[in-house]
């Protein structure tokens, strides 16, 4: 399953889409023994016509985190549609915690628990199968971009979509096992022209050995001995532009919606604030969100779009929980 984002021509009588389907939310409440909770709705509107523009719009993939699913980081997703581009989220299936499917039928994650003793040789399996997956979405794009107008369940797409992927200037991002997804990709796949790894660790032998393609390294401050170790090795190989920034007060998932909603949640959970901020990271989070928007923005923007910010060579005084690694 996937996903496709974009400015539409046009949102009159079309209701927003929830942030997760009522079957995917049931799911999660259950596997996580919530209470029905009053999930959010988002901007978009399935179905809309799609907003032409000469030549076609850039195009990013997004890689949800292990057991993650492709509506994670509906915040960030949002922003970069607005901005101009066309983000396709992909579900990655046995992976994502859960998977609707047009049927009705789900599918849920069927990695095994993750243990010190097969860690690193069950994600490497999963990075593998997603670079699979990303291969044959960036295959898929190129058909629909072409004509061949139908899905899998053979319903057409929306109006306008034919023609609308600038398929010249490809980015993807991942959060997570997302992010060493999308370094992995970089290095295999010449299609893609930019990537964004958000707090993952590189866990394959292609995510560390970088590419001539430019990858941003985008995470907290604070050390984590496995990530750590995967980022210097890639830093040491890359061959191309490298970008290394920090977001002071963050955790891992301060990089996706998580936040957002924990804290929204929590007095429903009865849970302490201390608490909370172990798990969303002490950055406010919609701060978070904010400064995650404008950098990732301005990243693709400088290689999808040939657009310079100073943003990315220096620290900002509009932006000081951002560090930068030498």
């Amino acid at each position: 399953m996937i996903q496709v984002w974009y400015p539409a021509a046009t949102v009159h009588g079309i209701p927003n889409a929830p942030w997760m389907t009522p079957a995917i939310a049931r799911a999660y409440e259950q596997a996580n023994r919530l209470p029905a909770l009053p999930w959010p709705t988002t901007h978009a509107h399935p179905g809309a016509p799609v907003r032409r523009h000469r030549g076609g719009r850039p195009v990013l993939l997004y890689s949800h985190g292990l057991r993650g699913w492709r509506t994670e980081a509906t915040a960030l997703v949002e922003d970069l549609a607005s901005h101009g581009y066309v983000v396709v989220s992909i579900d990655h299936t046995h992976d994502a915690f859960a998977i609707e499917f047009p049927d009705g039928h789900l599918e849920t994650a069927a990695i095994p628990e993750l243990t010190d003793d097969n860690e690193v040789e069950l994600t490497t399996k999963a990075v593998d199968a997603r670079v699979a997956d990303t291969r044959f979405v960036l295959d898929r794009l190129a058909a629909i971009n072409c004509g061949h107008d139908r899905d899998a369940e053979q319903r057409p797409p929306p109006r306008g979509l034919r023609g609308a992927f600038d398929l010249a200037r490809l980015g993807m991002f991942g959060h997570s096992d997302g992010g060493a997804t999308t370094a992995a990709a970089l290095h295999d796949d010449s299609r893609l022209t930019a990537g964004a790894n958000l707090d993952g660790t590189l866990w394959t032998a292609a995510a560390v050995g970088g590419s001539e393609r430019p990858l941003l390294l985008f995470g907290r401050n604070e050390p984590d001995r496995g990530r750590d170790a995967g980022w210097d090795a890639f830093w040491a190989r890359q061959r191309g532009p490298k970008l290394w920034l920090t977001l002071a007060g963050a955790a891992h998932d301060s990089f996706i919606d998580f936040p957002l909603l924990l804290r929204q949640a929590a007095p429903l959970l009865g849970l302490p604030p201390d608490e909370v901020d172990k798990a969303a990271g002490t950055i406010d989070g919609h701060r978070a969100a904010e400064v995650v928007r404008v950098y990732v923005n301005a990243y693709f923007d400088r290689y999808l779009r040939r657009r310079r910010t100073d943003l990315l060579d220096r620290p900002s005084v509009r932006y000081p929980e951002i560090g930068f690694v030498p």
